[in-house]
């Protein structure tokens, strides 16, 4: 019996589960480069890049391992487009008896898989993908009695399940979670650690031309890719994070630094989405460097906590909220993102800095994402799913599954609680507190009113002033609201008068903003 497997480009490991089972003899497996998936949305071109180049070089490990790949590249003049196209090409070609497949990381993707049976007229496996901890039916079991679904009550489950930073039936360190612990600015003195880079071989080489001509006009730049394309090169990535990076990694998590990409980041997710790295792996590596006394348990709880907790609990929303999802607007908001999101030239530093990042490299921390590009286009009132758009286009690591709940839900607050239980919202003084970003900025960022005053710190009491019938409740947010009640009639319509007139030359195109 003869077996079709399509492996997709987020599927890039040899663990997958529609490979469980199956003889090489008997196998084909079918990997493919489509316009439908760089085009549903305009992918920044290292993203494109990446995935392309990191599927080209899965399809020669897996034939060294004896497999029989059946590889349709981009270029192909007899490309169908689409993965149910070049299905049914590879149906032409070789006359599989059934087909098993891995089930979908998004919606769009699944409604595909799931008409192949009847449009094909042959048995379609669609395998439970086993590289998540949880289930789709984990997930709805745990959160089905719930009034809340809390992050933390699910990362504890996590925990509890695998059993990764636990002591018996207790948390290591007698505390589940060191989130309070880990809010250090950065200062440029301090010694950096540096991730690998990867020189492009011939096979990246092909794709960054074939990239660079076909998708001229998505945004970012291919100048200095640098990622790993293959599993071997990321988990030397990842040796060099655990070796060098960890440690620091807690304390500084959310410190942001002028000129610094990386911090003490790991940069390790796009391994993780694309299947290159197994997370489950990365936890207990994690969890074996405290364990042997070479990291502080908040920098391994801190890291752990991003992928048991998050990662796992941003796919779960994801798939148990449905596709409709995506339409969710508390707060109605309908404004666009300024057209300097896509070109980074703008006079507020702290968003040049990550937009400018962000265009160059496919890449920017969460913080620089959640309380610079999110935290402003919520405070302008951004239409969350155009923002939603934009975080899907432009990094590497952006796939629907865990993009949307964390941009939709977490940063704009669309979906009103579900995911936040307050918006994710702060004048500059924060972005001051945890960067030095504000020091090379024309902006003051001790100021609200004023032409150098910086946006962000009337925007933020207007934002406020604006949402106190949907958020003047929110116990989260009653000493802000407080505070906004204490000032003066005069200081207040000052505030908000000065927040209308940047968002009126923001509407209007008008520099410096």
């Amino acid at each position: 019996m003869k077996t079709l497997v399509p492996v997709l480009g987020d599927q890039l490991s040899f663990d997958l589960s529609s490979l469980n089972g199956q003889e090489p003899a008997d196998t084909v497996i079918l990997m493919m480069e489509v316009t439908d998936e760089t085009g549903y949305v305009r992918h920044h071109k290292q993203k494109i890049a990446y995935i392309f180049a990191a599927m080209r070089h899965h399809a020669t490990a897996l034939r060294e391992a004896g497999w029989a790949v059946d590889y349709v590249a981009l270029d192909d003049p007899d490309n169908a487009g689409s993965f149910t196209g070049e299905v049914a090409r590879a149906i032409a070609r070789h006359t599989p008896d059934r087909i098993a497949v891995t089930e979908a990381g998004e919606w769009r993707v699944a409604a595909m898989l799931d008409s192949w049976q009847t449009l094909f007229g042959l048995p379609v496996d669609i395998r439970t993908d086993t590289r998540f901890v949880a289930s789709h039916r984990d997930f709805d079991d745990w959160a089905k009695d719930r009034s809340e679904l809390t992050m933390e009550w699910f990362y504890r489950a996590m925990r509890r399940r695998t059993g990764v930073l636990m002591d018996r039936d207790k948390p290591a360190g007698d505390r589940w979670n060191f989130d309070k612990d880990n809010r250090k600015p950065a200062k440029t003195d301090l010694l950096m650690p540096r991730p690998h880079v990867f020189a492009p071989d011939a096979t990246t080489r092909e794709v960054l031309a074939l990239v660079a001509k076909r998708f001229a006009d998505h945004p970012g730049s291919l100048d200095g890719f640098d990622w790993a394309v293959t599993a071997a090169d990321a988990e030397r990535q990842a040796d060099a994070f655990f070796r060098h990076a960890l440690a620091d990694f807690g304390p500084y998590e959310d410190a942001m630094l002028t000129g610094e990409r990386h911090l003490w980041h790991s940069i390790l997710s796009p391994y993780l989405n694309s299947g290159l790295l197994d997370p489950l792996a990365l936890c207990r590596r994690a969890e074996a460097e405290y364990r042997a006394g070479r990291v502080p348990l908040q920098s391994a709880e801190g890291y752990i906590r991003q992928i048991l907790g998050w990662r796992e609990y941003m796919r779960g929303i994801y798939w148990r909220e449905g596709p409709t999802y995506v339409e969710r607007n508390f707060l109605d908001h309908t404004r666009q993102l300024p057209g300097w999101y896509w070109t980074g030239e703008t006079d507020m530093h702290c968003l040049a800095e990550a937009i400018g990042q962000t265009l160059g490299t496919a890449h920017a921390h969460h913080i620089q994402r959640l309380m610079v590009t999110g935290n402003f286009a919520l405070l302008i009132g951004a239409d969350p799913a155009e923002v939603h758009r934009w975080y899907l286009e432009v990094y590497v690591d952006a796939y629907e599954w865990v993009e949307l709940p964390n941009t939709l839900g977490m940063s704009q607050f669309g979906d009103g609680g579900l995911v936040g239980s307050k918006p994710y919202i702060s004048s500059g003084a924060y972005i001051n507190r945890m960067s030095d970003y504000c020091r090379h900025c024309r902006y003051d960022v001790t100021k609200r009113i004023g032409d150098d005053a910086c946006p962000f710190n009337a925007l933020y009491w207007d934002f406020l002033a604006r949402h106190e019938d949907k958020l003047g409740d929110n116990p989260r947010l009653r000493m802000p609201y407080r505070n906004w009640t204490k000032q003066s009639a005069q200081d207040q319509v000052a505030t908000r008068a000065q927040a209308e007139g940047f968002l009126a030359r923001l509407d209007a195109g008008g520099a410096p903003y």
